[in-house]
């Protein structure tokens, strides 16, 4: 709840048609009673007339709530917003006279509700602190949101492609296949939660006072949902199996393998991690192609067949560009939050035309590619099929026009981004798949 200065709030008050007043009463209980007021600039508030069952005693603490609110059937409500004076109260005739020493208030137009809600976590931990408390969700809970674990949807598609470029091939097996996964969600697990943790380190996740399901963090740590030492064990446990499953694969199919592995994990930590800090830099959207594009399509498709090829490669460049833009569209929530720090992202650096102009870009050059390869044999007929969701690319900018400023209106925008790159890379698996038995 933000402090309005007495003026302020008292100008306010007068656009709402009664106040409730609240006291405590003799018994110990709270006391509260809708009242006619008046206001004047002298910071006086008269109340009344009032029965003769509430009414506070003379210079006793009283608070005056001014509020309003907009039910909507089947959704909740909105225009929310609510002042809170308080003041010692002086009986004048029926009534009181309030002389109103603070106020507050919150009024959803100026901050949104969940704004509002994040502006308090601070205020929440120190309250909990106080009293010796923390709060708690079941572990499954606490591991789903600690690890983000629906944006897996990032892993499973290159390593799916990779696993049916080499099924084309003749050369799936499933062992090698499943292990390659297990290594590539373990690396995408310790991912997540390392940056969570340098985020919280360098302040960017404190300083980001807009998060939504898609940007600013798990918030588990800012939440105190987690502790830091178990994030930091839990993430060098993740990498740990990584590193282990990949030695393992490499020993089997080949030590090339390992140095594919190893761009992965090296970019992986280095995407959030002093000294390097890519993401700072405004390299985050290249370290994301490539690491969630070739890196894992390759490495798949090499731990299938054990030797090396330029289509996996080159198949994964339409879903190493669409990842991207995951990424760069979800930082745009956050660039108030990544300024403040230093954190110095594409999003940051560039106006919102050239947000916008790069978004068109860089999505048209992924369809650009498919029909390419496509067109010079390199990818099958049936992955124009994922040509199909180039529609979704013009919803995505559109959002990004009309919504760029709207942190909350621009979550569909964010939803439909993600699609995009799920869908189209399930269409690319999809037509290889066909094209295997076409």
């Amino acid at each position: 709840m933000a402090k309005l200065e007495l003026t302020d709030a008292l100008t306010r008050a007068q656009t709402y048609p009664h106040a409730v007043l609240a006291y405590v009463g003799p018994d110990g209980y709270p006391v509260n009673v809708a009242v006619d007021f008046t206001t004047s600039s002298d910071g006086l508030v008269e109340v009344g007339p009032l029965g003769h069952d509430y009414r506070p005693t003379a210079d006793q603490e009283v608070e005056l709530t001014f509020s309003h609110i907009r039910p909507q059937p089947g959704v909740g409500y909105d225009e929310r917003r609510y002042i809170n004076l308080w003041g010692r109260a002086t009986p004048v005739g029926a009534g009181l006279r309030i002389a109103v020493r603070t106020a507050a208030g919150w009024d959803e137009a100026d901050t949104p509700f969940f704004e509002y809600a994040e502006r308090g976590v601070p205020e929440g931990r120190t309250y909990l602190d106080d009293v010796g408390a923390r709060p708690r969700l079941s572990p499954w809970w606490t591991f789903f949101l600690a690890t983000r674990l629906p944006f897996l949807t990032a892993t499973l598609i290159p390593v799916g492609l990779g696993g049916v470029i080499a099924g084309r091939d003749n050369s799936f097996h499933a062992l090698w296949f499943v292990l390659a996964l297990l290594a590539a969600v373990a690396v995408h697990l310790g991912l997540n939660m390392a940056n969570d943790l340098f985020d919280d380190a360098s302040g960017a996740d404190a300083a980001n006072l807009t998060p939504t399901p898609f940007s600013g963090g798990s918030r588990v740590l800012q939440y105190g949902l987690v502790h830091r030492r178990s994030m930091v064990l839990g993430c060098a446990s993740f990498y740990a199996a990584a590193i282990a499953i990949g030695l393992y694969l490499a020993a089997e199919r080949g030590w090339a393998l390992l140095a594919i592995g190893a761009v992965g994990v090296g970019l992986s930590f280095a995407y959030s991690a002093p000294p390097l800090r890519l993401v700072h830099r405004g390299l985050g959207e290249p370290v994301t192609a490539l690491g969630f594009g070739p890196v894992m399509t390759v490495g798949t498709y090499f731990a299938c067949t054990g030797r090396w090829s330029w289509q996996p490669f080159l198949a994964s460049l339409p879903v190493a560009l669409l990842i991207a833009l995951v990424l760069y569209v979800n930082q745009v929530p956050d660039r108030a939050g990544d300024a403040a720090v230093g954190k110095c992202t594409l999003i940051v650096r560039w106006t919102p035309a050239h947000v916008r102009m790069g978004y068109a870009v860089t999505a048209g050059a992924a369809f650009v590619c498919i029909a390419a390869e496509v067109g010079a044999g390199v990818m099958p007929a049936w992955t124009l099929l994922a040509l199909g969701t180039a529609p979704l690319v013009w919803r995505v900018w559109r959002g990004l026009r009309d919504h760029y400023g709207d942190t909350y209106a621009l979550i569909p925008t964010m939803q439909t981004n993600i699609a995009l790159h799920l869908i189209t890379g399930l269409l690319l698996i999809v037509g290889y798949t066909i094209s295997i038995f076409a």
